[in-house]
């Protein structure tokens, strides 16, 4: 099966898709006529196998493993003691979130700089605490791609006013019906094109699976 029907089948972008291909998770068969992937139905199951471990936040790294003989319970034991960790790192945030709800003070007035070494501190411990500023970007990534697409399809628009309105103005030199439609149709396609890519960025960039699976 084709690619955009595994999409549909398992609920994972075709990027994801390639991204995992890239490593070495999935090893899908070549079409030897056309060169093009041909998802098995053992294809899905092993992307449905890496989306279940991935929804578990297991790594891939720890997923290679298991492709690789490990048995899933040896995967998960070493998988809880990172959620242990976790979850002891999450308890800490806690303390220091319901510290500061006690304080009742201002931002302008608070003293950053000493939390901020409190936290380094317990970091050197092991703490990990939840840093959302890779997400501050998140606006900057839609910007950009919203933007592109805007003036990519700003500039066919006016491709196919500008080709319309030659034809009309000098009918005698315009190109045969069919070859005008032709024309006009393919800045057309070029503008769905940018909105099917831009519809499909957008999901990339909510979902963020290529960028979190990096971290492992």
């Amino acid at each position: 099966m084709k690619i955009n029907e595994v999409e549909a089948q398992v609920g994972i972008t075709k990027k994801n898709i390639r991204f995992y291909e890239e490593q070495g998770l999935l090893s899908p068969r070549r079409d030897s006529s056309n060169g093009y992937r041909d998802y098995s139905e053992g294809d899905v199951a092993i992307l449905r196998q890496i989306k279940l471990m991935r929804k578990l936040g297991v790594p891939l790294e720890e997923i290679r493993r298991m492709q690789a003989g490990g048995t899933v319970a040896d995967g998960m034991r070493r998988h809880l003691v990172t959620l242990e960790r976790e979850r002891r790192s999450l308890e800490q945030s806690i303390q220091l979130c319901a510290g500061l709800k006690d304080r009742e003070e201002r931002l302008d007035s608070l003293d950053a700089a000493a939390l901020l070494e409190e936290m380094e501190q317990l970091e050197q411990k092991g703490t990990v605490f939840q840093d959302k500023q890779k997400n501050d970007l998140k606006p900057v990534r839609y910007a950009g791609a919203v933007v592109m697409a805007l003036l990519t399809t700003l500039l066919m628009a006016g491709v196919i006013g500008l080709m319309i309105w030659g034809f009309a103005a000098d009918p005698a030199d315009a190109p045969p019906l069919a070859l005008a439609a032709v024309l006009v149709a393919l800045p057309a396609v070029v503008i769905l094109g940018v909105l099917l890519a831009l519809f499909q960025r957008i999901r990339e960039i909510q979902k963020g699976e290529e960028d979190d699976a990096k971290n492992y």
